[in-house]
């Protein structure tokens, strides 16, 4: 009895330091070795980023030339006046603009410039006095009597940040200041959502964000007509020659980029970067038949099948699956003998001038005839020199309207000037700069606080640390381009805004977050349960015979007390 009494109480003993063990110990190490790391991530701050309150701030430099102001009105500047504007776009969406107007009069260098023959010779000579920065721009209230304009103009644009106002013949010497100032405030208001940002393209920057309203079609249809922001871009020129037994095509392409699209893109250079390839396709042909007109000689394509134009011919142009950047296509036909000339029509039924279409987010197609390049009776194969300052004008055109610079149709009693060799103004480039920078601010929001939701909602996802500083680097990147655009700094809230988009999306893609490489609670069960199961049970069984034997222990002594 002494004997099994001993050999009972030992494996007592032994059931309750196993269990102890793997109570105190195993359980422990099993928790910290295969729970899910996650390392610490801003959450408040995103969250406080999904509230977003943007404050755009537009600087502007009002000076009046002599004859606008009398001398005691010119006792009274310099001053300097604010204007601030809020916007609720949605719950979670708020924009606040803030013009800031300063006023002075000119310099006898300024005056000098304003006295030459016309506009654009003014405009240049003022540029050379003084460059406006980034984002700002400078206003010359000229003298009704000023021949720089003419009769029926008001307001000019220059190719800078420069513009010339003329001031109204209401508002001649003799009013006060206060009088002069209240008239001047929205033409000068007008001028800034021209050259600088206005409400309608805010918002449409904001279109991954927010909803935009069925009644602003125009800037719905432009917001789709443009690629989104990327940090790059890849620009193919394709020479498209369905019948090289007739014609022999020679186009000068490098010499024509380095020409007329790379001073463009070197002003873009803030913006995004470019790269540019070309390529010539044989025995390319359009995916439509042209259809001939009988009373107009020609072969034509109508509106409704230049949809389907797009498809065959992508096709053949391949892709750089080297780059993840977007592709700008720009295609140059050359119709066949037997098909020439070749003109597209509007909807309307109408020769398009240019005789060339683009499509949204794509890229665009020109169709070159080359008929009248030799005679009926000339000896197949032709050698064509394609004429490249047309075909670029055309391309350069679409590429403005693919990358978001809207040639939008100036109000009443305004003239712009044209913008130059270099294809952009540089108040054309502060446009789309504002446009850039609001909406990289949009998606990397988007991205990271979309981001956030899925890690909150799933727990078992891993959290490297690599993904934490992408994060963080998103989050302050964001937070200094709001501090910027509300600065009116905005070449550096572009910058900063690049930055944001670019680590939100290497977070938001990183293989680690891939769904094979976690495990639902389902499939840890299953791969557990086999493990553990087989160990537990000899363990409880013998806990449980433990309890069970105090127990019957504690009833026999109740029963000897009684």
């Amino acid at each position: 009895m002494a004997t099994t009494e001993v050999e009972r109480r030992r494996g007592q003993l032994a059931a309750l330091s196993i269990a102890a063990v793997v109570i105190i110990v195993g359980v422990p190490l099993w928790w910290r070795t295969t729970e899910t790391y996650r390392a610490w991530l801003p959450v408040s701050q995103i969250n406080e980023l999904a509230k977003l309150q943007l404050h755009l701030s537009g600087d502007v430099e009002v000076v009046f030339a002599r004859g606008t102001v009398t001398p005691e009105q010119q006792k009274k500047v310099p001053l300097t006046q604010a204007q601030d504007e809020e916007h609720r776009v949605d719950e979670d969406t708020a924009l606040r603009y803030r013009y800031e107007t300063r006023y002075r009069t000119a310099t006898v260098m300024e005056e000098d410039s304003l006295n030459q023959p016309t506009a654009a010779e003014a405009d240049l000579s003022l540029h050379t006095l003084s460059e406006s920065p980034c984002g700002s721009l400078v206003v010359y209230v000229i003298p009704e009597s000023s021949s720089l304009l003419p009769q029926d103009v008001d307001v000019y644009i220059g190719q800078r940040r420069t513009a010339l106002l003329r001031i109204g013949p209401q508002m001649r010497v003799g009013k006060t200041l206060e009088q002069l100032l209240a008239h001047l405030e929205p033409r000068i208001k007008q001028v800034l959502q021209v050259m600088s940002f206005s409400h309608t393209d805010i918002t449409a920057a904001l279109s991954d964000r927010v909803r935009l309203s069925p009644g602003n079609k125009e800037s719905i249809a432009d917001s789709m007509r443009a690629f989104k922001s990327s940090p790059g871009y890849e620009i193919t020129f394709s020479l498209l020659n369905p019948d090289p037994k007739s014609h022999r095509l020679h186009w000068d392409i490098e010499g024509a980029v380095q020409t007329y699209i790379r001073p463009l893109l070197t002003k873009l250079s803030p913006v995004a970067n470019f790269s540019i390839d070309s390529q010539t396709l044989h025995y390319a042909v359009l995916g439509v038949n042209p259809r001939f007109d009988s009373s107009r000689s020609y072969y034509t394509l109508n509106a409704d099948s230049l949809a389907h134009v797009i498809n065959p011919v992508e096709a053949r142009l391949g892709s750089n699956a080297a780059s993840s950047n977007p592709v700008l296509n720009f295609l140059l036909y050359v119709p066949d003998a037997h098909h020439s000339p070749l003109y597209i029509h509007d909807h309307k039924k109408q020769e398009v001038p240019s005789n060339a279409f683009h499509s949204p987010r794509w890229g665009g197609i020109m169709v070159y005839n080359v008929n009248g390049f030799y005679e009926p009776e000339t000896m197949f194969p032709v050698d064509i020199n394609i004429d490249m300052a047309k075909v670029m004008g055309v391309f350069l055109a679409q590429l403005r309207l693919l990358l978001g610079v809207q040639s939008s149709s100036p109000p009443p009693g305004f003239l712009m000037a044209p913008c130059g060799s270099a294809g952009l103004a540089d108040w054309e480039l502060d446009r789309l700069m504002w446009s850039r920078s609001v909406e990289n601010v949009a998606t990397a929001t988007t991205t990271i606080t979309s981001l956030a939701q899925l890690l909150d909602q799933i727990g078992n996802i891993v959290i490297n640390d690599n993904i934490a500083e992408q994060v963080s680097s998103a989050v302050t990147s964001l937070q200094l381009a709001v501090a910027e655009l509300e600065a009116g700094n905005l070449g550096f809230a572009l910058q900063y805004s690049k930055e944001a988009i670019l680590a939100s999306e290497r977070a938001f893609f990183d293989p680690s977050l891939l769904h094979l490489l976690y495990f639902p609670d389902d499939q840890k069960f299953a791969i557990y349960i086999p493990l553990f199961l087989p160990m537990c049970v000899p363990i409880l069984l013998s806990l449980l015979k433990i309890v069970s034997e105090a127990r019957q222990k504690r009833r026999e002594k109740q029963a000897k007390k009684d």
